[in-house]
């Protein structure tokens, strides 16, 4: 099935997608169709805002609803229902005093009218309230859970009772001001992160962050977090937006893009101007894209510069390493633009031909690979480093020692994105692998499934009429032997169904389905989660 097949959607039910809905008191059974692969035992966890307003003041960011967690359960072919807000500061205070009390992503906290002058002077001098809503993930660390989203607060929660069960402060163990959602983890369990952190003389940089596996006196691994890498930022006061890093066998890939935090800003302005953190945004023009490299064990940066056109960057989908290069395979939006200006909810909940005429000014999607040389030599000046004979990736030595990255570009389809996407990622995370499944976004409405071949480009598409898929998990078949031997687990909402969500399995070969599960309720968006065995 070719990707280029464009659904329509005039009747609009992706709006169900940004709407408030209830937590459960207790598990609510689904009704299946096809039949449950018997190696699924578990539950399939998923983070999204469940909560878009507070009384009658709105949310108004896609990241600013309040955290709710997902859970179907899989048992003897059965599936079960199950979710909870999670009790986070942002949701807990909110809901007592019944307003927005914690400012999020894209709408700004009004001080609370009852506090005189003096008391609002006083907190402003405390620092700025950093919100805790985690609703963009859920990981592990050691034998514990936590639900994150990119501030330096994590939430740990019981992943069988979706229990809150405390909040923790990253900065009080490493020096960081934030980690990303998405962090690596290898298969011994110990955590990768990313987060920038103000360095020597306030000037900033973006640090790796190692957390171990589980210890042996059952202590907890977040004592034991450590810096093992820095980056240097290309401005002093402004680091880039980071969302996710690359992570191969023996290298880290961080990707700095010209989408900046404007730190002065961001310290500043907050409490006197009504701002949030999307007022704090901004794009040096200049930059273009800078790709940083560096030693994994022990951390090492190798200080080589390697440019290219601007893009704004939040997934990779893989890296690895190959007779010399590093290959980072990631999702790109062309051009300086922050993508999340185009996020606000009003966009996403307006009439479908302003949904596309909007979309049509945002910045371009592309799936990209780009080939970065470890060994580069100032005389082979504007020639090209890249030998794999593979890929037309670039890689050209400048003059001033600079070496420009030109990408293979492995999908493209304008106002078509292949988003959140994943990997069989157990086995091939940093390894030389074929395929890639991802979300497809029409003009950031989700509605299909892909899977793409990262080697021949061919794709395939699941999509429904108005089904509004989530991103696409790779959970593999035990004793599998090819790399897309396994299903793929997504949250579908169907709002004009019967029943009006299901949990869709897909047989990650073809896409063909392979059993639903479907529940009497609605089911906002998720952005991500994980399958726990």
């Amino acid at each position: 099935v070719s990707l280029q097949i464009q659904f329509e959607h005039p009747a609009g039910g992706y709006r169900k997608l940004f709407e408030t809905c209830e937590e459960l008191s207790e598990t609510v059974p689904a009704t299946v169709t096809g039949r449950i692969p018997s190696f699924l035992k578990g539950s399939l966890l998923r983070l999204g805002p469940g909560l878009f307003e507070v009384g009658d003041e709105p949310f108004y960011h896609l990241f600013d609803g309040q955290a709710l967690m997902h859970k179907f359960d899989f048992k003897n072919g059965q599936v079960t229902y199950f979710r909870k807000f999670v009790r986070t500061d942002a949701y807990v205070r909110a809901i007592t005093e019944k307003r927005v009390v914690i400012t999020e992503f894209g709408t700004f906290a009004y001080p609370d009218p009852c506090k005189n002058i003096f008391s609002r002077f006083f907190t402003y001098f405390q620092g700025v309230e950093v919100t805790d809503n985690c609703l963009v993930s859920v990981y592990p660390i050691g034998e514990d859970y936590y639900a994150a989203t990119e501030t330096n607060y994590i939430t740990k929660v019981n992943t069988d009772t979706l229990e809150t069960l405390k909040k923790v402060d990253m900065c009080n163990y490493v020096n960081i001001n934030g980690v990303t959602a998405h962090p690596h983890i290898e298969r011994d369990g110990t955590v990768y992160n990313i987060g920038n952190c103000m360095g020597k003389g306030a000037s900033l940089a973006y640090n790796i962050v190692r957390i171990p596996p589980t210890q042996k006196d059952k202590s907890d691994p977040i004592d034991k977090s450590k810096v093992v890498v820095q980056f240097p930022s290309y401005q002093r006061f402004k680091p880039s937006y980071v969302h996710s890093f690359g992570m191969t066998d023996n290298y880290f890939v961080f990707v700095e893009t010209p989408v900046k935090i404007n730190l002065l800003k961001f310290l500043s302005a907050w409490s006197i101007r009504g701002c949030n953190y999307m007022d704090c945004f901004e794009s040096n023009e200049s930059q273009g894209t800078l790709f940083h490299i560096a030693k994994k064990d022990p951390g090492e940066y190798i200080d080589l510069k390697f440019k290219g056109a601007p893009i704004g960057m939040f997934h990779h989908i893989n890296a690895f390493e190959d007779q010399g290069f590093i290959v980072v395979d990631l999702c790109a939006w062309k051009g300086f633009e922050f993508v999340y200006n185009y996020l606000w909810l009003a966009n996403l909940r307006a009439n479908w031909e302003e949904v596309k005429k909007a979309a049509v000014l945002a910045p371009q999607p592309e799936v990209r690979r780009y080939v970065i040389p470890l060994d580069v030599h100032k005389e082979e000046q504007g020639k090209n480093l890249v030998s794999l004979p593979y890929t037309t990736a670039t890689a050209t030595m400048y003059a001033d020692g600079s070496t420009w990255l030109e990408p293979e570009v492995l999908f493209s389809s304008p106002h078509q994105a292949f988003e959140f996407p994943q990997i069989n990622y157990k086995r091939y995370g940093g390894k030389n692998y074929t395929y890639a499944y991802a979300l497809g976004l029409n003009h950031f409405i989700p509605d299909r499934i892909c899977k793409l071949n990262v080697k021949t480009k061919e794709t395939w598409v699941w999509q429904g009429p108005d089904s509004y898929p989530s991103e696409p998990l790779f959970v593999q078949t035990p004793d599998a032997v090819d790399e897309d031997d396994g299903v793929l687990l997504t949250i579908v909402a169907a709002p004009g169904a019967q029943r009006p969500a299901y949990l869709l399995i897909l047989n990650a070969k073809d896409l063909s389905e392979v059993a639903r599960a479907e529940v009497e309720c609605t089911i906002p968006v998720t952005f991500h989660g994980m399958y726990k065995p």
